[in-house]
């Protein structure tokens, strides 16, 4: 049997991986800036984290959603005093597509509606609903096209309230830093006007937080740089530091019943163990005001690169952005520098998504780079 061939892949095979450090079986050492798609938070192979994991894996494993799992209300602990959000509820399951498909099928049924307005460059998964979300025709399926999906500009709140007007919708759904999608981000006030214009016309705003949250952007949310309440947060990525896993945080104006959502795998007590683990080593490292301060090292660093247009994102989610395109430039990083970074929707931006726990002096080993291809 054969893979069935959908990755385009560079010619690297990763064998054993440290902090923010890769070997391949070459025995070549690789820094990591891109985490795996952001998936990486804590660092790769943290000790703790797999202390933890080893610890549960020796305990038990995996059961399912029959029977009680104290680890699931100790996380919903935890990510509550974590994240500020107490009064919200936790539902788990396994990956970012899979939380924005609950996320987008629960407002469903809260509202009664059926309709989803996204927005332009959008990426919220490749499952049914999600990838209808996302701005991305050659991702659509038929199968997928049959979701009402209207697409917006972002930060254009006029063209969003005529159309949440029309009272038909039942989500709005957004990134407040677009990742696929170039890093573009919501603006503050759009986010507070888009959460009141929700309120106003029965549609939940949900904010997908798959890889901007678990504190890559500064905060423990994105969307808390601008104060405002979702109706629902999607979340994975760096929930679990490389564990699959993903979940849904639920304002309590929604009504829970049995049936509603469900799951095989989501919430089992290896994946809980390592999002307790996550956030145990968040709080004991403060890795999430270390993104912070060092997004200021990092604008301060790339100032001067030669053919840079702007810096983008917020925290360590972050892009740079040039007047050429950087696939070629990407190329020469990993093979020439042995340095993971990232590509996105827009072919001019390098996307930087490092673990929180990396060093400036990680960091100026890719402006070293940086300025020797350059120059």
């Amino acid at each position: 049997m054969e893979l069935f061939d959908v990755y385009p892949l560079y010619d690297i095979t990763p064998v054993k991986a440290e902090g923010s450090w890769i070997t391949d079986r070459e025995g070549i050492q690789y820094l990591d800036l891109y985490g795996g798609h952001a998936v990486i938070s804590i660092g790769h192979s943290h000790p703790h984290f797999v202390k933890r994991l080893q610890g549960q894996l020796q305990q038990m494993a995996f059961y399912s959603n029959s029977v009680h799992n104290p680890l699931q209300e100790q996380l919903a602990q935890n990510l509550g005093k974590a994240s500020g959000l107490e009064d919200y509820r936790l539902f788990l399951c396994n990956s970012g597509a899979e939380a924005n498909e609950n996320a987008l099928k629960l407002a469903s049924f809260h509202t009664g509606k059926a309709r989803v307005i996204a927005f332009d460059n959008s990426f919220h998964g490749r499952t049914s609903a999600a990838v209808a979300a996302t701005d991305n025709p050659t991702l659509v399926s038929p199968l997928n096209a049959g979701h009402e999906v209207t697409f917006l500009p972002l930060n254009q709140a006029g063209a969003l309230e005529k159309e949440l007007e029309a009272g038909d919708v039942c989500a709005v759904i957004l990134e407040s830093i677009q990742g696929v999608g170039g890093l573009d981000m919501a603006g503050e006030a759009f986010l507070r006007r888009a959460e009141a214009l929700c309120r106003k016309h029965g549609a939940v705003l949900i904010a997908d937080e798959v890889q901007s949250g678990f504190g890559r952007s500064g905060a423990f949310f994105a969307f808390q740089h601008a104060g405002i309440r979702p109706g629902i947060v999607s979340m994975a990525k760096g929930m679990g530091n490389g564990f699959p896993v993903g979940g849904i945080l639920v304002h309590p104006d929604f009504k829970a019943s049995h049936g509603l959502l469900g799951t095989t795998f989501g919430g089992n007590h290896l994946a809980c163990t390592a999002v307790l683990s996550v956030l145990e080593v968040l709080e004991q490292e403060q890795l999430i005001p270390r993104a912070a301060d060092l997004e200021g090292f990092f604008r301060d660093r790339a100032k001067g690169l030669p053919g840079l247009r702007q810096v983008k994102g917020r925290g360590l989610m972050l892009g740079l952005e040039f007047d050429f395109e950087v696939a070629p430039l990407r190329s020469r990083l990993i093979y020439t520098h042995h340095i993971f970074t990232g590509s996105s929707k827009n072919k001019n931006l390098l996307r930087i998504l490092p673990a929180l726990s990396v060093g400036k002096d990680d960091l100026e080993l890719l402006f070293n780079a940086l300025e020797k291809e350059l120059t």
